[in-house]
């Protein structure tokens, strides 16, 4: 929630100045579906996903995300993930990709009791004025990829 809550106060007080980037605006977004999923909702999450996405080169739908983020849901009572760091490359006015790194863990109470890190690509599309998730894929990383 106070996450949610710096996001909308930087980007009230970028509405003050220069209109937003496409990187930071992708990059709010990423921290949105960040702040989402940690709170367990599901349906704003997916929100931010095209009806066309695909996902793991085209081995997963949208729908199939869907059932995905249901079961970590499901499986831990409380997930946090940690991205760092987001880089975006704009490819054209509608469309970018962006990558990091995002530490995935859950658990029953306040210790984690699995986590994982994973390095992320992902592509975005401008759809109705607002960045949409198109396309991700994802892997195991390790520290050392981090550093």
């Amino acid at each position: 929630m106070i996450r949610l809550l710096l996001i909308a106060a930087c980007l009230a007080l970028a509405a003050c100045g220069e209109p937003p980037t496409i990187e930071q605006r992708v990059v709010a977004e990423i921290r949105n579906m960040e702040a989402e999923f940690e709170a367990g909702e599901r349906l704003n999450f997916l929100s931010h996903v095209t009806e066309d996405f695909r996902g793991q080169g085209g081995a997963m739908n949208r729908e199939q995300l869907r059932a995905l983020v249901v079961l970590q849901f499901q499986r831990y009572e409380n997930i946090e993930a940690r991205l760092f760091p987001i880089s975006v490359e704009e490819i054209s006015a509608s469309e970018a990709r962006a990558e990091f790194n995002a530490l995935l863990t859950g658990g029953a109470g306040w210790l984690p009791e699995d986590g994982q890190l994973y390095h992320f690509r992902t592509h975005w599309r401008l759809e109705d004025g607002d960045w949409r998730l198109a396309a991700a894929s994802w892997a195991p990383a390790t520290l050392g990829d981090t550093l």
